[in-house]
């Protein structure tokens, strides 16, 4: 008997309003896909060509701290990566999140003109799932070797047996997995 995959559930969010998504909706009218909030966590969908400029509205805002930028891969959609952003304001003592998907192959602006602290963040998500920063003034990986050759985090392939060769030629060693 075969079991079907059930369907990821869905987050319940509920409008995000306030005067910040509305300064946000007016300001990035046609770039804005999402503004909700879950669990009154705050966040925003973009279209990711304003990423960049959306972030930057965030920061003259006084969201003068980049907490975290991260991705997840979603292999089965045309806009496979999401990249997301969170910054902290430490005036209001508050948090927002800042989403955009992204197609294979194509490259994000980088956040480093905006806070010194996405250098090494940007590099980790390129590390791990391959995705390009545009402007990124030093991106290389930060976790793995620079002749490692795929992306641990990209689900398109097993962890199970990546890089085999590069364990071979490196360690002499078969892959303990």
């Amino acid at each position: 008997m075969s079991q079907e995959a059930k369907p990821a559930p869905v987050m319940a969010t509920d409008p995000w309003e306030d005067p910040l998504a509305s300064q946000l909706s007016s300001a990035f009218t046609l770039a804005i896909l999402k503004l909700e909030s879950f669990h009154g966590q705050p966040f925003v969908q973009v279209e990711s060509g304003a990423f960049f400029r959306v972030v930057a509205f965030l920061k003259e805002q006084g969201f003068d701290y980049l907490v975290d930028l991260t991705a997840v891969d979603w292999p089965k959609v045309e806009l496979r990566f999401e990249i997301l952003a969170i910054l902290y304001s430490f005036a209001d003592n508050r948090r927002v999140r800042i989403k955009m998907s992204l197609a294979d192959g194509a490259a994000a602006q980088s956040l480093t003109p905006l806070y010194a602290a996405a250098d090494w963040l940007e590099r980790e998500v390129f590390d791990m799932f391959g995705i390009h920063f545009a402007g990124h003034p030093n991106l290389k990986r930060i976790l793995l070797p620079e002749d490692w050759h795929r992306f641990p985090l990209r689900k398109e392939q097993s962890i199970v047996g990546m890089d085999q060769d590069w364990v071979q030629r490196h360690l002499g060693i078969e892959s303990g997995q």
